[in-house]
């Protein structure tokens, strides 16, 4: 059984401990390094490979988000998870707009982080589109973004596409959406991994951010 390499990203030490112990107690997750700042974990990233990286977002020299930016610009396959102490935590949003595959409360489940790596090490996203919209609306001033996307650069999806990405900023699942549009399930994963190649995106909840950076949805404000 291939082991899920993880490279743990928190400027306090115990709590890179007490991840290490959770993680390394399971069978198919090995820890292969450990970075106390954003630019360590850069440099550790581009040295290890690890599959999955635990990103603390506030540090010291970088912050995760910056550090986030720079793993993901530099072609790097590892897939990012945020650690934060707030649920509602606007560098989120800029953490995902980075490239952040979700995140993580860090006084969670132990079972939600293991779960969370595994999810993520097979492709998909641990933040599901339902939250996303509901961080993009809490912080909708921070929605847009540094160089604004004009709408026409979603001319590349066809009519239906378009359709399947409304229908994922409202959060449906796969089976939600097949339902709606009616069609079968597997056509509406096959329109997701069109949207997803023909943008180079890297999960369902990047492809949010697309909606909202492209002005398909208009962020408002969530209870």
């Amino acid at each position: 059984m291939r082991s899920i390499r993880v490279l743990l990203v928190d400027d306090q030490p115990m709590i890179r401990t007490g991840f290490r112990l959770i993680l390394e107690a399971e069978p198919d997750i090995v820890v292969v390094g450990e970075a106390s700042d954003g630019t360590a974990a850069v440099e550790s990233a581009e040295a290890l490979s690890p599959d999955v990286v635990l990103m603390d977002i506030r540090m010291p020299h970088m912050d995760g988000v910056e550090a986030t930016r720079r793993i993901v610009q530099s072609g790097s396959p590892s897939r990012i998870v945020i650690l934060t102490t707030f649920d509602l935590d606007a560098h989120v949003v800029d953490a995902l707009r980075a490239g952040a595959s979700g995140f993580l409360v860090k006084d969670g489940p132990a079972d939600s982080l293991v779960g969370a790596i595994r999810t993520v090490a097979d492709g998909e996203a641990v933040l599901s589109p339902r939250v996303t919209h509901r961080l993009l609306g809490r912080f909708a001033h921070l929605a847009a973004p540094t160089t604004p996307i004009v709408p026409s650069k979603l001319d590349a999806l066809t009519g239906r596409e378009l359709d399947v990405l409304r229908a994922l900023t409202r959060g449906l699942s796969n089976a939600e959406i097949a339902l709606e549009l009616g069609v079968g399930e597997t056509t509406v994963k096959t329109h997701v991994a069109h949207i997803l190649e023909k943008y180079q995106l890297r999960d369902r909840v990047q492809a949010v951010i697309l909606a909202y950076d492209c002005g398909l949805v208009v962020p408002r404000g969530v209870n």
